[in-house]
């Protein structure tokens, strides 16, 4: 709610509710201004937590991948840890995670004391691989889905360019019958744009800089047109960033159930362009809201994207983004503030 309030006695909440009500029903109590928001713990649903010691980059979204993959060896669970301490000393209340290395998602599973899902990162453009690679993931998750764990295990297929169409649906088709979650890095950067629909532009020379094979068979088709022609949308997939995209696709991601990340900050550093709101909200498609990693992003904590949007989307968009929408996306029941809640389960912003 706009200008709302709570009343807290001792450490507990007794009131909610509009602040000129509670002035009336509790008129002796002092009144102490928390900033912009009180809210349950907030929920951070993209972040690369083995980035964390990556040095922070501003500049282009073609850079920033090289600037990844030169920094590759620092993608380890020690980062990772580094990461996990960052969002416990925040207090969040769960986080959404992709990991390049197996042996970064295991050692999430064993020590995060906080909820969410963890997704493994899958990177292969050969076709000729997707049985093979598929397999393997498959085998994976169903060893690590037997684990006591507070983090679920989920597949994060890299980029709409950077998976095959054979692996891509074989990856979909395994989230649907398995129940793994999916996260996927769509229409991020114009750059992305240019290398799906016109085979062009500075992505499209990175593999030869680092001897990976060159990109072939480009679909000529937008990233999110792609992923619907492939049949990959739909309510198990959340797609980060969708900041590239028309009023036509953003209705294509609303009417197939996908969900949305925003990732605000780390767009502005790469320059990706801003991601279209008031079309995601024209179509009833609220994003939940992420910081992406420390090597785009100055902190992880996503209160921070919020109040960077705060005078451009309505506060209780984002409010909600930054909550109950980040909740649901990661499979976690929501929280409220009622009466009752501990004043530690309440974040001030």
């Amino acid at each position: 709610m706009l200008k709302g309030g709570l009343v807290v006695v001792g450490q507990h909440v007794v009131a909610v509710g509009p602040l000129a009500e509670l002035r009336q029903t509790y008129p002796e109590a002092p009144l102490i201004q928390k900033g912009k928001a009180l809210t349950p713990k907030v929920v951070n649903a993209h972040t690369h937590l083995d980035l964390s010691t990556v040095p922070y980059f501003r500049g282009g979204y073609t850079e920033f991948i090289q600037h990844v993959i030169d920094h590759g060896s620092k993608r380890t669970t020690e980062a990772a840890l580094q990461g996990l301490n960052e969002l416990q000393a925040l207090g969040v209340g769960g986080f959404g995670d992709i990991a390049y290395r197996p042996e970064v998602v295991e050692w999430l599973l064993e020590n995060s004391p906080l909820p969410g899902v963890v997704y493994l990162e899958v990177i292969n453009r050969n076709p000729e691989q997707a049985d093979s690679v598929a397999g393997r993931v498959a085998q994976q998750l169903s060893e690590w889905r037997k684990r006591k764990s507070l983090l679920r295990v989920g597949i994060s297929p890299h980029t709409p360019y950077n998976v095959s169409p054979a692996l891509l649906k074989k990856l979909v088709e395994m989230a649907r019958l398995e129940g793994f979650p999916l996260q996927m890095h769509v229409a991020e950067s114009p750059e992305e744009t240019a290398l799906m629909t016109q085979s062009s532009g500075p992505l499209k020379a990175l593999p030869e800089r680092y001897g990976y094979p060159p990109y072939q068979n480009l679909p000529g088709l937008t990233p999110v047109r792609y992923l619907a022609e492939l049949g990959v949308l739909g309510p198990h997939l959340t797609v980060v960033h969708g900041v590239q995209v028309d009023e036509e696709e953003v209705q294509m991601l609303a009417q197939s159930g996908t969900q949305v990340v925003a990732c605000p900050r780390s767009n502005e550093a790469l320059a990706c362009g801003q991601m279209p709101w008031e079309l995601y909200l024209k179509y009833r498609l609220e994003p939940a809201l992420g910081t992406d990693s420390r090597s785009s992003s100055p902190d992880l904590d996503v209160r921070n994207e919020a109040l960077f949007l705060w005078e451009r989307v309505d506060p209780r968009v984002l409010v909600r983004a930054a909550t109950r929408n980040g909740y649901r996306m990661l499979g976690l029941e929501a929280p409220r503030i009622t009466r009752g809640t501990s004043v530690s389960q309440v974040q001030s912003w």
